[in-house]
């Protein structure tokens, strides 16, 4: 299987080893020769390295006041402006990562968002004919030529219906399927062969967020999955905005396909333009703080949300709603790490600091266990200034480095979904903000953190997992003497340091062995009992029917272990 990878691999890299050539050289050219390994070289045939006329390095020793983030950050910019597409959205996904970078490196990222050159409209055309089969015109009366946006991904187009029916349309650019794989695995490539070679390159992580690269690509490389985000979070929103604040854009499917996205159009104004909506300040803080609220119980009870919010994926609607678009990049939260969220805030909330940094690193990656009194006494310095303040008190992107920061010192990373969060929740009190609103951030959260507390542990949830774990617990008491016995054995057989020799040894195993299945059935028929007795709470119980139906069966399992606990223990 192996070898099977490995010619596979091989085979990538010979085809597109012009691709390589031309990567190689134009990042050598703008100072990484240093860093370009000859496990990279050699992969290109009669291939000599360029030399930079000043490395990196070298500047950074004749220019002291020029920090490592930017001026990395500048010739990174250089060499992805050059390469293409690819290359560029992957310095647009550097810029949003402060939790990594510094913010010398994120601002010269930053620069890349205008970058991306449009498509020729007669090439998009193209496209949407054939996602059609049949010419745009016997569906659309009309498209806008000149796009409303440019991204690395797709250019989007102003459309009519033959309706009359006001839409936009995402259309894939030519090709950017296969650039943007073979430019990935190039990438990949060249990413892990850097870290190899310098320290300060491997400890920005840029493998790692190579790694969210191709996990969020893979998504938004496919309009129909943009499609099935967009209909599951209108779905959720519905569950939890009674008010209808939120609205989500009708897809028209009939018309999109994997590389052709039809939508109706938004009649608003972006939040990103808001000098454009300050008259409608009153109207709009109680919708923001409306949203901020709906936002969190959202992905902390389903854990899927808009994972790329930014003032321009959500409008100010001349209705008076919010609308989001732009669903190719969604965040998954795990029941675990929305346990963990909770647990975080709440601890925030309380001035609990320990317990923040404990739950920090039941979610973190890192490679070695850090000082915890250190960490913990470094979070309460960076965090204690910035509590209980409001958002015209506080800059939250700053609270945000500066924990990051103390994470960082530490060599402790947050994952992607985590930090998404974070930002989306900072994007929507920076709006605020902008428009000159007062909204308390961790106040919004107090008020409802405790009701979602209390909310996550149901009676159906703690009856679910005493079953599971009851479930588990049977498998192991029967799996593990299981095992012992069969280790014994072995022991025996082989004879190593010593050897035990008595006659009847098995049948005393036996017996410990039934005793422990017979201590395992009582325990788990307790669970049972008790998760019956559980389900009965305070009611007043006059006659059999009034005790639940689920309690009968739980304690009709409880009766049958304790019977099969029996039948074991008059085996002793």
């Amino acid at each position: 299987m192996d070898l099977i990878k490995t010619g596979i691999g091989i085979t990538k890299t010979i085809r597109n080893v012009s691709r390589l050539r031309e990567i190689v050289i134009i990042f050598a050219r703008h100072g990484f020769d240093e860093f370009i390994s000859g496990s990279i070289t050699q992969l290109i045939p009669n291939f000599v390295l360029p030399k930079s006329k000043k490395g990196i390095k070298k500047e950074l020793e004749e220019e002291g006041h020029r920090d490592w983030g930017e001026l990395l950050g500048f010739r990174l910019r250089k060499c992805f402006e050059e390469l293409g597409p690819a290359f560029i959205k992957f310095g647009q996904l550097l810029s949003s990562r402060e939790d990594i970078f510094d913010e010398s490196f994120i601002s010269q990222m930053k620069l890349l968002r205008d970058q991306v050159k449009p498509v020729p409209f007669d090439e998009s055309v193209k496209i949407i004919n054939e996602s059609l089969g049949e010419p745009w015109k016997n569906v659309f009366s009309e498209i806008d030529p000149c796009p409303i946006g440019t991204a690395s991904i797709g250019v989007v187009y102003k459309g009519k219906l033959k309706d009359g029916t006001k839409v936009v349309l995402k259309v894939q650019r030519p090709n950017i399927r296969k650039v943007m794989i073979t430019d990935f695995s190039i990438m990949s490539l060249v990413s892990a062969q850097v870290e190899k070679v310098s320290d300060e390159i491997r400890f920005l992580g840029i493998s790692r967020i190579v790694k969210d690269f191709s996990i969020s690509l893979q998504n938004e490389l496919n309009f129909n999955i943009e499609a099935l985000n967009s209909e599951k979070l209108k779905k959720n929103l519905k569950a939890h905005d009674n008010e209808e604040l939120f609205y989500i854009p009708k897809v028209y499917k009939e018309y999109s396909s994997e590389r052709v996205l039809v939508m109706e159009l938004l009649d608003g104004t972006p939040f990103s333009e808001s000098e454009n909506i300050k008259d409608d300040v009153e109207e709009i803080t109680p919708l923001l703080q409306k949203g901020l609220k709906t936002f969190i119980k959202t992905f902390l009870v389903d854990g899927f949300f808009h994972a790329d919010l930014h003032g321009g994926n959500f409008f100010y609607l001349k209705n008076g709603q919010i609308g989001l678009i732009d669903f190719g990049l969604m965040g998954h939260l795990s029941k675990k790490g929305r346990e963990n969220f909770i647990a975080i805030i709440y601890a925030l909330l309380t001035f609990n600091y320990e317990n923040l940094v404990y739950e920090f690193l039941d979610v973190a990656e890192y490679e070695s266990i850090p000082d915890v009194d250190v960490l913990i006494s470094d979070v309460r310095d960076a965090l204690s200034p910035f509590v209980g303040l409001t958002v015209q008190q506080t800059n939250f992107t700053i609270v945000l480095r500066e924990v990051i920061t103390t994470l960082r010192k530490h060599e402790i990373f947050l994952p992607r979904e985590w930090f998404i969060v974070f930002r989306a929740l900072i994007t929507l009190d920076g709006v605020g903000k902008n428009l000159g609103m007062d909204i308390d951030l961790f106040s919004l959260m107090e008020n409802d953190i405790y009701n979602i507390v209390k909310n996550s542990f149901k009676k159906e949830d703690l009856v679910e997992e005493a079953i599971w774990l009851g479930r588990d617990f049977l498998s192991s008491s029967k799996v593990i003497p299981r095992h012992i016995k069969w280790f014994l054995k072995d022991f025996a057989k082989k004879g190593y340091a010593f050897e035990v020799m008595h006659t009847g040894h098995e049948k005393q195993f036996d017996q410990v062995t039934t005793a422990i299945l017979f201590l395992s059935h009582s325990l788990l028929a307790s669970v049972f009992i008790g998760s019956g007795i559980f389900l009965i709470g305070n009611r007043i119980v006059d006659h059999f029917a009034d005790i639940p139906t689920v309690t009968y069966i739980l304690w009709a399992i409880a009766l049958g272990l304790l019977l099969k606990g029996y039948s074991l223990a008059r085996k002793l």
